[in-house]
């Protein structure tokens, strides 16, 4: 028999196990939800009626920058009928969904170039942003360089009163001095209650920052937790390097490409990429938990729950490139909240959603390149 693409496979394992008592109507979260199921219930546009679409409007950011390869990665966010997305050059922008019309836009650099654009572009790339509201206080949160913004949904200027006068700096509160190192976050944090919970971008060679999970507190800007995806002594899966200093000099295992969230269990579900060196494991002898896993984290706290690690001591640069898909399968003849992480390697694995069991049987083996 032909195995079926892995993309297609999940295609299949989504379609057939949404939540049919939900309504998926809205684009509030890149990616459509917070279960990362990229689903919609809305019907309006179908496979009868979509050839006859036609292009309603235009925005064009005018920031383009081809000489030094500048590019739009993110997928928009809609909100009360207005769409917040990023540009070329990493300015926020407000537009009106209905017309086409901006309604604001924020530039981080205040129309400075900094001589350093060529590395923005390449490396610091934004996918995505996060919309917070409490009652009139409405927020969009994302990063530019290395620094996390709050900016007001409706006016598009800094909410002082986040951080430091608007803004926090993703290198400070690491444990571990970060001050010269490569620290972004090119995918968007994901809300729970008034947590911002966010991964970074760091490098992949010898400089590169540790890449912990931290939540701030959407409000104040302040660090409410973190956790150490290279492990501190002491801490689960510590003892899966055979440095024990390991934590003092190795980075990486980052969490950047998005996370996934139980809002009812209160569970984080964060993939992260391999340790650095990238191709090189001669420094970080061990299975190097947390690298290449998928991890649940208690969303309030950033409490170890479990983790699944798909390989061991990568030296293949198999970073965990989405996050999961949060999914009810029917399992043995009952209904199984699960977890579908796809992966570089082609597979997609299907775990319990409260243990990180496998569903299936992994047969573990030696793989070379």
């Amino acid at each position: 028999m032909k195995r079926l693409p892995s993309i297609f496979l999940l295609a299949i394992v989504i379609a057939s196990c949404k939540n049919e008592n939900t309504n998926y109507n809205s684009w509030r979260v890149t990616g459509g939800s917070k279960e990362n199921i990229r689903y919609s219930t809305l019907t309006r546009i179908d496979t009868t009626n979509v050839k006859d679409l036609t292009v309603a409007w235009t925005y064009r950011t005018g920031d383009a920058d081809t000489v030094n390869h500048s590019q739009i990665q993110c997928n928009p966010i809609i909100v009360d009928g207005v769409m917040y997305a990023t540009s070329p050059k990493l300015k926020l922008i407000a537009v009106d969904a209905t017309n086409g019309q901006l309604k604001w836009a924020f530039d981080p650099t205040n129309g400075i170039d900094d001589g350093n654009q060529r590395t923005r572009f390449i490396m610091n790339n934004n996918r995505g942003v996060t919309y917070w509201e409490s009652g009139d206080d409405k927020r969009i949160l994302y990063t530019a360089s290395s620094l996390l913004y709050a900016i007001d949904a409706k006016t598009g200027q800094l909410v002082n009163t986040f951080g430091n006068q608007g803004k926090v700096d993703l290198h400070e509160g690491l444990d571990r001095d970060a001050d010269d190192l490569f620290v972004t976050s090119t995918s968007p944090g994901i809300i729970y209650k008034d947590l911002l919970i966010l991964g970074t971008r760091v490098s992949e060679g010898s400089d590169a920052a540790p890449g912990h999970i931290r939540a701030y507190d959407v409000k104040t800007g302040k660090q409410a937790w973190i956790f150490h995806t290279i492990p501190h002594p002491g801490e689960v899966g510590f003892d899966s390097w055979e440095d024990t200093t390991a934590y003092k000099h190795i980075g990486g295992a980052n969490s950047w490409s998005g996370f996934s969230l139980d809002e009812k269990r209160g569970l984080l579900f964060a993939p992260t990429g391999s340790a650095s060196f990238d191709f090189y494991g001669g420094m970080r002898k061990g299975a190097n938990l947390f690298a290449n896993s998928t991890l649940c984290l208690e969303a309030a706290t950033g409490k170890y729950r479990w983790h699944f690690q798909n390989i061991h001591h990568d030296i293949w640069d198999r970073d965990i490139p989405t996050a999961p898909a949060l999914v009810t399968v029917t399992h043995d003849g009952k209904k199984v909240d699960a977890v579908a992480q796809p992966t570089k390697t082609g597979f997609i694995f299907l775990l319990d959603r409260e243990t990180g069991k496998p569903l299936f049987p992994i047969k573990r083996s030696l793989c070379l390149p």
